[in-house]
């Protein structure tokens, strides 16, 4: 199985990166493809540089790793109780391409923050909204206090633990 995950956020240091990273890992045998969205900058969005010079090449190679997963594990930073801009402009080039941008794969939806909200309100938006881009949700999880959660790249909280497991086995 191949696994895209990916951390929506541009963070160098993204705990929404390591999160995904992580939960991708626990699926038995699967050949995880890890994305860093600063690989993907690309002018702000806008229907008129849209018309001047096409849609950016960068969105094509989103939408094409989407396209070669099976399965995707996203995990959501928040910025200002919703998508970084980030993720938001990425994600806005490639519906210009796909409008099915999630192309009807399983994906992981996740999100964390160093504070008690466990950037809740950004994971309700992107549950609520994955099914109109044809993203099948097969599981979803807000982990708070990421910093005490997870140290030295391992989950020590087990009801997390057993949480992230348990989504990573509807793959």
């Amino acid at each position: 199985m191949k696994i895209l995950a990916f951390g929506a956020s541009s963070s160098r240091q993204s705990i929404n990166k390591a999160l995904a990273s992580y939960t991708a890992n626990l699926v038995e045998g699967a050949e995880v493809t890890l994305l860093d969205l600063n690989d993907f900058e690309m002018p702000l969005f806008s229907e008129d540089f849209e018309k001047e010079f096409g849609v950016p090449a960068k969105a094509q190679i989103f939408v094409d790793a989407i396209a070669q997963a099976d399965a995707i594990v996203a995990s959501f930073a928040e910025h200002n109780g919703t998508y970084s801009a980030a993720y938001k402009n990425i994600f806005d080039w490639a519906s210009r391409i796909e409008k099915a941008v999630f192309q009807n794969k399983p994906i992981a939806v996740l999100s964390t923050s160093p504070g008690p909200g466990g950037a809740s309100s950004v994971l309700a938006q992107t549950v609520n909204s994955m099914p109109f881009f044809k993203g099948n949700v097969v599981g979803s999880l807000s982990v708070p206090n990421f910093y005490d959660v997870m140290k030295d790249g391992e989950i020590v909280d087990e009801s997390v633990k057993q949480a992230l497991s348990g989504i990573a086995a509807k793959f």
